[in-house]
């Protein structure tokens, strides 16, 4: 057998190979080698040089903050603005930094700086007392014993402060005081992020800080904006307020990119809509390298900031000014007409649209001294009985369950039923047999009782007789109830409104679910509604039973670069239909007239029959049980609670609205009866003439500013 012999060719390639690996493997080396040996150079040879080269260079980052957006409303008035301010900062630079430090630098400030004292507390004075004692005074508060027996530092802290005499307290001059207020704000802060000591400081002060900076570490001077309202308490509570983050949401905030001392919105539209009225901060970084005493180089980089985003509310700012001028003129008019607090409340919105157009309320605390009795809020978070105004549900249910139908008639006539008092209509004797457009017209009060009963299998024919209904779980009551309710939430009676707020009550259930009280409710004394439920339940009856979400704002821009111009729409929201109530149109057709007929030839004829605007609406007077007085003296007064709801034109409906006036006496007792009209009329009058003709809103002479909540 032939021994098989290699090519010659094929061997040297092979070795070619293995000479080029052992060449790249040593080149490798080569390369680790001097990494390592340069690296060692660095830290060994030239460490201590690019220590203090560190040690040299500063790093500085502010960021200032940017104004928060306006607010406009529907036609184009600034209705909350900012104010450039100048504040006093502290910037906590460790959170090592020695109290005895920042007692020190406070002590300094003091001279250049009038604060308020009336926030420190006995214990920031107790903390002052014990910052400025001596060791041997301090050491002299808790006795060597006590302190064996102590758990630690923090027990012997709080020992020693509450050895602190109040005699010691007393003796604080003004001065000290100044001292410790400052050095109350001083401690609050953060490290690292500025704590405010004093907003809008006057230019002398800001001049003598600036000249003593360099004594005043972690002091500085910094730009902030305050909101400003150029109509005043013009719906001031529904665009909110500012302040610190609250300490509970701060865990919140944080994970949003927010600093602890930012100012955010903290209710209503400053809260509802805090990421779009947020600015964006300006940041300046300054890198300065110094050797010795000497600057060698400085740079320094700014990312500009913007104002936040603006809001174009669906508010007329004039028409808000009417409104509130109307209620306060009705209610001074009125005189002691109230058991108790005179106030009123009223809504004007867009039945098509959800929008508010205006919300405006009156309250005057009896006993109580009051800068303002604007209340605007109290529409969405106080609730009443609102009496027979709530009767086009009432019919509109009785439909819907089959207890009733257009032309159905009642015999109003009294019902007695066992264990509950006489059952009536505001007219005593009764009105006969009615129909359904009759009893809204003339508010009858039987013609619901009979609805409600027979939604409970209560079929009263005489008196005394006992009905049919039952008690108890799955009772015919029970079931009414529920079908009652859930029939009026359709409406927004009992349900949420959805309006772009981040609070609102939702109103308020009554407690027994008794026969008697079931008939009560079918005439609105039982369960407790807001004005805005009202106002959006009739917007409803308006819109054909569409119920539309009320809203506040319209629009969001841009910030605007031009003067008295808005920028560019950055998102439009469009009108929410919230549902379609669970009605024919046959039979929400037949209670808008009605409702109508309660204008011309009703309860209202008097201030609107004769209109020219052909409103249609429901009046309402639920009876109140008011206690007044204190001990001995006390008492309860009877009277009632005036409402009024419609809406205008009756047959292209473009406004709806609300009024209701709480406890007002009786007209026996001196009460002035109608108010509740009186405002909805002048309301009214003022919409349509300003379709016609505007002045424009009329602004304040000086803007009132926000006091910014820095606690």
């Amino acid at each position: 057998m032939k021994k098989k012999i290699k090519p010659k060719h094929r061997q040297r390639k092979r070795n070619h190979l293995s000479f080029r690996l052992n060449v790249l493997f040593f080149v490798v080396f080569l390369l680790f080698s001097a990494l390592i040996l340069r690296l060692g150079f660095v830290q060994i040879v030239e460490g201590e040089t690019f220590v203090n080269e560190l040690a040299s260079t500063t790093n500085a980052t502010e960021r200032h903050d940017a104004p928060r957006g306006v607010m406009y409303d529907r036609y184009g008035h600034v209705v909350v603005d900012n104010q450039l301010e100048l504040s006093v900062t502290y910037t906590n630079p460790s959170r090592t930094t020695k109290a005895q430090t920042m007692l020190e630098i406070a002590q300094d400030l003091e001279p250049l700086i009038e604060v308020d004292t009336e926030r420190v507390t006995p214990r920031d004075k107790r903390d002052y007392i014990l910052l400025t004692m001596s060791e041997e005074d301090r050491y002299k508060l808790v006795t060597r014993e006590e302190r064996r027996d102590l758990d630690g530092p923090s027990s012997e802290y709080q020992l020693e402060i509450e050895r602190i005499t109040d005699e010691q307290i007393d003796r604080l001059s003004s001065q000290e005081l100044q001292v410790a207020a400052i050095y109350r704000e001083m401690a609050r802060g953060y490290a690292n992020s500025p704590q405010r000591i004093k907003q809008r400081i006057t230019d002398e002060e800001a001049h003598v800080i600036s000249e003593n900076l360099d004594r005043l570490p972690g002091i500085d001077i910094a730009r902030h904006s305050s909101r400003t309202y150029p109509y005043g308490d013009s719906f001031h509570s529904f665009f909110g307020s500012t302040s610190q983050i609250p300490s509970e949401r701060v865990d919140y905030y944080l994970s949003r990119g927010y600093e602890r001392s930012d100012i955010v919105g903290t209710s209503y539209l400053e809260a509802q809509y805090e990421e779009v009225l947020r600015g964006q901060k300006a940041v300046v970084e300054s890198v300065t390298k110094r050797e010795g005493t000497r600057t060698i180089d400085s740079t320094v980089n700014e990312r500009l900031g913007q104002r936040g985003n603006d809001l174009v509310l669906t508010l007329d700012m004039e028409l808000q000014q009417r409104l509130e001028d109307i209620i306060d003129q009705e209610i001074r008019k009125s005189g002691n007409s109230f058991i108790l607090d005179r106030s009123a409340y009223a809504v004007l919105m867009d039945p098509r649209t959800g929008d508010i157009l205006a919300m405006a309320g009156f309250w005057d605390p009896a006993g109580r001294e009051r800068d303002s009795y604007a209340d605007h809020i109290g529409n969405v978070n106080k609730a009443f009985e609102m009496g027979s105004s709530v009767k086009a549900a009432s019919v509109l249910t009785g439909f819907h369950a089959g207890v009733a139908s257009p032309g159905t008639r009642f015999n109003d006539r009294p019902i007695y039923l066992p264990q509950t008092p006489p059952k009536r209509s505001w007219n005593t004797s009764g009105f006969g047999w009615i129909d359904d457009r009759r009893a809204l017209e003339q508010s009858s009060n039987v013609y619901m009782f009979e609805i409600g009963m027979r939604m409970a299998n209560c079929y009263y024919t005489a008196p005394n007789t006992r009905c049919g209904w039952t008690t108890g779980s799955g009772g015919t009551i029970e079931r009414a109830y529920q079908e009652v309710r859930n029939s009026f939430s359709q409406f927004g009676l009992g349900s949420e409104t959805g309006i772009d707020l981040p609070s609102y009550s939702s109103g308020l259930t009554g407690g027994s679910e008794s026969g008697g009280n079931l008939l009560d409710l079918m005439i609105g004394q039982y369960d407790n509604y807001t004005t805005l439920q009202l106002a959006q339940y009739i917007a409803t009856i308006a819109n054909d039973g569409y119920r539309m979400e009320p809203r506040l704002v319209r629009e969001i821009r841009n910030p605007s670069t031009i003067q008295d111009e808005q920028g560019a729409v950055v998102q439009k929201f469009e009108p929410t239909i919230l549902n379609r109530i669970d009605m024919s149109d046959a039979h929400i057709s037949r209670v808008q007239q009605g409702l109508r007929d309660v204008m011309t030839r009703g309860t209202a004829r008097a201030n609107f029959g004769n209109a020219s605007y052909q409103p249609a609406g429901k009046t309402g007077t639920a009876q109140v049980k008011v206690a007044v007085g204190q001990g001995d003296y006390r008492r309860v007064v009877d009277g009632n609670t005036q409402s009024l709801v419609g809406y205008a034109p009756f047959n292209n409906p473009e406004i709806a609205f609300a009024v209701v006036v709480p406890d007002v006496r009786l007209g026996s007792n001196g009460g002035r009866q109608g108010i509740a009209q009186e405002i909805s009329k002048s309301a009214l009058e003022a919409y349509f003439e300003l379709k016609d003709s505007r002045n424009g809103a009329k602004p304040i002479d000086e803007p009132l500013l926000e006091e910014v909540n820095i606690d």
